[in-house]
């Protein structure tokens, strides 16, 4: 028995043993052992066990734990060749999480380099579509296109009202529907024309255009030489000036 109790004693006592293990003993079992030239206490040791027993346990749960966050993160690496031990070390966990945290590493620098990648193809294939020639000349461009862009749905907005159009309307539905009114409208006018002018033959209304355009000269020279002679600036005036020269 004191051969083991030494044995303890001296684990208890290594550098490696936590300081608040080793505790000197008092009482009978203190004396007996100094009577027998042995120096150590190990009525705490118990308790002692007991902790290390729920650390053991509790290794293997966070083994268990680690596991189960590489096989989310590193799906490909499946082998553990510490599954099959009883006993897990600090040093196995220790593994994993190197493991872990090399990838997420590798993860991040990846992402970074794809992500200057992306951001270069957006910012080249913006300066094709608006021929942008230099990096200085894309943030200018940007904001003429969002002005722009602005405008065009106020723009949008406006035309659906007017044309009472839903707003969920395409731009072509909103076209069509300009194009309808602007057919409707001409098609006003030339009835409004031909009932101004009295007929419905496309040459009867050449001849009176021409007639009009034949009268209308001499008679806008005449009515101005009675303006200047009458010395009147109204052509209402003309008649009432002409009857005080009776």
């Amino acid at each position: 028995l004191l051969k083991v109790l030494s044995r303890i004693d001296s684990i208890l006592q290594s550098p490696r043993a936590p300081p608040s293990i080793f505790r000197p003993s008092k009482g009978p079992v203190q004396n007996y052992i100094k009577e027998n030239g042995q120096g150590c206490g190990f009525e705490h040791l118990p308790l002692t066990i007991e902790m290390w027993a729920d650390q053991l346990t509790a290794l293997k749960d966070l083994h268990r734990s680690l596991r189960k966050l590489s096989l989310e993160l590193l799906p490909w690496n499946t082998k553990d060749p510490q599954d099959n031990r009883e006993s897990i070390r600090v040093e196995d966990l220790q593994l994993i999480v190197d493991a872990i945290l090399e990838e997420l590493e590798h993860k991040e620098k990846n992402s970074r380099t794809q992500s200057l990648q992306t951001l270069s193809a957006i910012v080249s294939h913006f300066q094709k579509l608006f021929d942008v020639n230099s990096l200085n000349g894309v943030y200018p461009r940007m904001n003429e296109v969002y002005t722009k862009l602005g405008e065009m749905t106020n723009a949008m907005r406006n035309l659906h009202e007017l044309l009472e159009l839903d707003s969920s309307a395409p731009p072509t539905v909103v076209v069509d529907t300009v194009g309808k009114l602007c057919d409707i409208i001409n098609k006003n006018v030339t009835e409004q024309v031909e009932q101004l002018l009295g007929t419905q033959d496309i040459h009867s209304i050449i001849d009176k255009l021409e007639e009009h355009e034949s009268f209308f000269p001499p008679f806008q020279a005449l009515i101005q030489d009675l303006l200047r002679l009458l010395e009147i600036s109204n052509m209402d005036d003309i008649l009432p000036a002409v009857q005080n020269l009776k």
